[in-house]
């Protein structure tokens, strides 16, 4: 186990356990959250669909809205207006972030919501629904439909190459959750070859996914989830095997994961899985020779046939051979 550790620190990910390499080899379904795990994380604006306004002050409201957030969709809206030169923060005034929803703020004296439908459903505002295919956010300033703004994040180069490698890595259920609306997850799902995507969660509702399908997995298999957000902790604490992205994950992330992934890259999941089944079957080769070679001098000894020598052999030189053996490990590639 030491040696298979090894190996995953020289291949960029850092394993917490033997337990955890231990159960990445009996691992069969392994579940994605979407934002910063398959995608960059990169937001940017696309499209700017004002309604009774311009584009300027729609874009204004929303980055003066989003100002407080640390969420990525705020950080590109704030980056998009910020390079068009026009914040004024002294018009910022109360602003409270509802989970799961959005933003609400105080503007110039006029309150201003930002979020998703979910949002504007929940605060009875008439607003026209965007299909278009990326991150939408809706806005509205006193109560009435100020206009939608799009944002798109890229997919990883090589997460649909990390899927399939899994795939052939022998797991056999790949599933996405997010939190964007299903026209945009299934797009993603279909783009990298998921077999299942669950669309239009909140942070909770998450947990309660992954408790489902920890629920129907087989009896001794695994099942691991990957995540890089502070919201993700809870769920990377409930799955077996929870896996962090190292580079941009939070450090809430990393701290509840059990496996880190130092450089973000999806494809280092496949060679750690692969890494985990050869330190098994070497742990399986020591114990079977181990065992058998103490039972055969144990067995001639009771008959006067072995003498110090094999004794020896049986006890040291057989422990020599299974560290030797173990030392493959390390030069997994």
């Amino acid at each position: 186990f030491f040696g298979g550790i090894g190996a995953a620190s020289r291949n960029g990910v850092l394993v917490k356990g033997s337990n955890y390499l231990e159960a990445l080899a009996q691992m069969d379904t392994i579940v994605f959250d979407k934002t910063g795990t398959l995608t960059k994380g990169e937001f940017k604006v696309t499209e700017i669909r004002p309604s009774g306004m311009s584009g300027e002050e729609l874009l204004r409201l929303a980055a003066l809205a989003e100002h407080y957030s640390n969420h990525p969709i705020s950080l590109s809206i704030r980056a998009y207006e910020k390079a068009g030169g026009r914040m004024n923060l002294s018009s910022i005034g109360k602003n409270e972030e509802i989970s799961g929803h959005g933003v609400r703020t105080e503007i110039d004296g006029s309150v201003v919501l930002a979020g998703n439908g979910r949002l504007m459903e929940a605060e009875r505002i008439a607003y026209e629904p965007c299909e278009s295919i990326g991150t939408v956010v809706y806005l509205a300033r006193d109560g009435v439909f100020a206009g939608t703004i799009v944002i798109s994040d890229a997919v990883k180069e090589y997460a649909a190459q990390a899927i399939r490698d899994l795939k052939q890595a022998g797991v056999k259920r790949t599933v996405m959750l997010t939190g964007d609306r299903k026209a945009v997850g299934e797009a993603v799902a279909e783009k990298l070859g998921l077999d299942e995507v669950f669309t239009e969660l909140l942070p909770s509702d998450k947990v309660e996914q992954v408790e489902r399908l920890l629920d129907g997995q087989a009896e001794g298999r695994k099942l691991a989830f990957v995540g890089d957000g502070i919201n993700d902790a809870p769920v990377l604490t409930r799955a077996d095997i929870g896996i962090a992205m190292g580079s941009m994950g939070s450090d809430a992330a990393i701290e509840a994961a059990d496996v880190v992934l130092m450089d973000d890259d999806p494809a280092r999941i496949s060679v750690v899985v692969r890494i985990s089944r050869k330190t098994l079957s070497i742990v399986k080769q020591n114990i079977v020779f181990a065992l058998g070679v103490k039972a055969l001098v144990l067995g001639l000894g009771a008959f006067g046939m072995a003498n110090m020598w094999e004794a020896v052999f049986a006890d040291v030189g057989v422990s020599v051979i299974a560290i030797l053996n173990a030392m493959r490990a390390l030069k997994t590639k």
